[in-house]
């Protein structure tokens, strides 16, 4: 009775990560938590070592959900063709509709665990108004165009509410995704994401989101000032984010200025770093940051990074300090 208390009211979300990605999954959480204390925060922990960490941790607004609960007959049927990513794409309708059939939830945004807020999203979900689906746009820039093969909308944000034409949309791209899922383009399909290009066609009370501070991410970032004191933002996507061997980070493979640095990337990695520090205390065992190691391609990658600018490899301590 009291978590349902505690829920009315509240602005629904859901996330999915494993151990190897658990120090952004609770970065997006605590930055979520600063901004906002309406929310309850269902995470689906995708391995044991998540879910045993996340347990312990006892965090406040938040339920953790193992595999073994979540996971049913259609989605083990396909998991073993699947790789990890894949799988993950396959789930996330999935976790959607776990969260609000199983917890009557009146709506339920999806966030994906490499989002960052520096302020409050409900104002984005209150936008989508009497609209049963929130969906956001990719927004390339100039030159980083990719919406024929990864798709128009990025599956990153997103709200479905427990009405008709919500349950309608979210039935269709659970099956589909059950279906078909898989990190290639094949046959206008890729991964759980081309499937929303003909939505709002497709669907009724289908809302785009408007508000440009939602959706900020590498691919669009080189549009926005984010020194403008007129920009609200509200969160940034830290798409192909990557920890490397020998205290390195990389930033991606987008162009990016002094400013998304200094105002995104070192608050982000210190945040990290912080994180980090906090769960070797509890567990000094594993690296819950997900390295990345050394591949023989990366002297060819970051020659051609170089070339066209976009060599974003970084010493942690240039970023922390």
């Amino acid at each position: 009775t009291l978590f349902l208390l505690r829920k009315s009211g509240m602005y629904n979300y859901c996330t999915l990560f494993d151990s190897n990605y658990l120090t952004r999954g609770l970065a997006m959480y605590e930055s979520l938590k600063k901004h906002s204390n309406e929310f309850h925060l269902f995470i689906f922990a995708f391995d044991n070592k998540s879910y045993t960490l996340l347990e312990k941790l006892d965090l406040e607004y938040v339920t953790v959900i193992s595999l073994q609960e979540f996971e049913n007959k259609e989605l083990l049927k396909v998991k073993k063709d699947r790789s990890v990513g894949e799988y993950c794409w396959t789930c996330t309708p999935s976790t959607i509709k776990y969260c609000i059939k199983t917890y009557n939830l009146d709506s339920c945004t999806y966030l994906d665990a490499d989002l960052y807020f520096f302020s409050n999203p409900s104002v984005l979900i209150k936008e989508m108004g009497n609209k049963s689906v929130l969906i956001t746009e990719h927004r390339y820039s100039y030159g980083y165009e990719q919406s024929a093969t990864s798709g128009i909308y990025c599956v990153q944000f997103m709200t479905f509410k427990k009405d008709a034409d919500g349950l309608t949309a979210l039935n269709w791209w659970v099956d589909a995704c059950l279906q078909w899922c898989y990190a290639r383009y094949e046959d206008g399909k890729f991964g759980d994401q081309k499937y929303l290009d003909d939505w709002t066609t497709r669907f009724d009370s289908i809302h785009v989101l408007q508000n440009l501070g939602g959706g900020v991410a590498p691919w669009n970032v080189q549009q926005y000032d984010l020194t403008d004191d007129s920009f609200k933002l509200i969160f940034y996507h830290f798409h192909n984010f990557k920890i490397l061997q020998n205290e390195r980070i990389e930033l991606g493979g987008y162009k990016l200025n002094k400013d998304n640095i200094e105002i995104l990337y070192k608050p982000y990695v210190k945040h990290l770093e912080e994180i980090t520090k906090r769960l070797k205390v509890i567990d000094d065992s594993f690296d819950y940051n997900g390295i990345v190691p050394k591949h023989w391609k990366d002297p060819f990658r970051e020659i051609r990074k170089k070339l066209n600018g976009t060599y974003n490899v970084f010493n942690k301590e240039e970023l922390i300090s």
